[in-house]
């Protein structure tokens, strides 16, 4: 649906990260608050950012992509001032919320970092959100979330050219058929059976695949964390890197369309634990980078921003078309367990 064109503001959601190695165990803190996290596997999530200075990649390229959505609005409109908040670390959600209440902000549309629908992909920004404002006050803005884009041109477009940047690396001759491992976080079999994580990865890695002209690729998972008696989406992308070398495999490339940005579960789980067990295995592993602020990731956010309020035309690819403005009452249930 199209809402009236009295949006006044966008406000860029996304996960946070610690800025330094005195933020990393707060920061850890509020990830897994209320879960039953074992001291030893907290201490190994902290050492991968004390490996990076205790500097999540996340803050400088959502500050990097946002800088980018501000020229691209004031070149193309709407003139709409960009507001930043985080789940688990500054700037928080409440905090940017009250400042935009004491701004005088009515009306927002949030644009969360998050392409695919899962319970922490959606819904669980959307209750962040409903927390935030609660927090805010009673005169804090109405913020409506933004469709999943996972479907989008220019999300579909972005990951395309990082996937062509990565296969040039190789002969123009073999890249049609140099295997493509796409990634993406893995949910809890229980959660992903509640919405269309899945499917949604799967659509978007034959689309991204078809215009980058790769006939051999695979979509691998990442990053699980949970007890080993849960069952989580698989093959797990170490596991997927093994059966490639046991088929002959020379080479491949490894392209994280499940994340916007190359943020700590790209450069530690990809460029630092994937790319050794790649070496072992003898395997050439070229990554490709993540849609991150290329241009046509810009422009999408513009053009969702402005199909809101009713100024910019729908555009999706695929069979699905565009996923609804609101979500329905049981879209995106967490299940049996959330990621960790």
């Amino acid at each position: 649906m199209s809402a009236p064109s009295d949006v006044d503001a966008i406000l860029f959601v996304s996960f946070g990260g610690p800025e330094g190695p005195d933020d990393v165990m707060p920061f850890l803190g509020n990830v897994l608050h209320g879960r039953n996290v074992p001291p030893e596997r907290l201490r190994e999530v902290a050492h991968h950012y004390e490996l990076f200075g205790g500097v999540s990649p996340i803050n400088g390229q959502n500050r990097a992509l946002i800088a980018a959505l501000e020229a691209e609005l004031a070149a193309h409109g709407p003139a709409l001032p960009v507001y930043w908040g985080n789940r688990n670390w500054h700037p928080f959600l409440a905090d940017t919320l009250r400042r935009m209440t004491q701004d005088g902000v009515d009306h927002a549309v949030a644009f969360v970092t998050s392409a695919f629908s899962s319970y922490s992909g959606c819904r669980q920004y959307r209750e962040d959100l409903e927390r935030a404002r609660e927090a805010a006050g009673p005169e804090a803005p109405r913020v409506d979330k933004l469709r999943a884009f996972y479907n989008h041109p220019g999300f579909i477009d972005a990951c395309a050219a990082r996937l062509r940047d990565a296969l040039a690396a190789f002969p123009e001759a073999k890249r049609g058929e140099v295997p493509v491992a796409f990634t993406a976080h893995s949910i809890p079999m229980a959660m992903a059976a509640g919405c269309a994580y899945e499917s949604q990865l799967r659509e978007a890695c034959a689309l991204v695949a078809e215009r980058a002209g790769s006939r051999s690729w695979a979509l691998a998972f990442q990053s699980r964390s949970g007890p080993p008696t849960q069952p989580w989406l698989e093959p797990d992308i170490g596991d997927h890197l093994v059966a490639l070398a046991r088929a002959g495999a020379e080479s491949v490339v490894v392209a994280p369309i499940g994340f916007l940005s190359d943020h700590m579960e790209v450069v530690y789980d990809l460029d630092t634990e994937a790319r050794a067990r790649a070496e072992q295995l003898g395997l050439r592993m070229v990554r490709a980078g993540a849609a991150g602020s290329h241009p046509a990731v810009v422009s999408m956010i513009r053009e969702l921003v402005g199909e809101r309020m009713g100024l910019t035309p729908v555009r999706t690819l695929g069979e699905r078309g565009p996923l609804p403005d609101v979500c329905l009452a049981d879209c995106c249930l967490p299940g049996a367990g959330r990621p960790r």
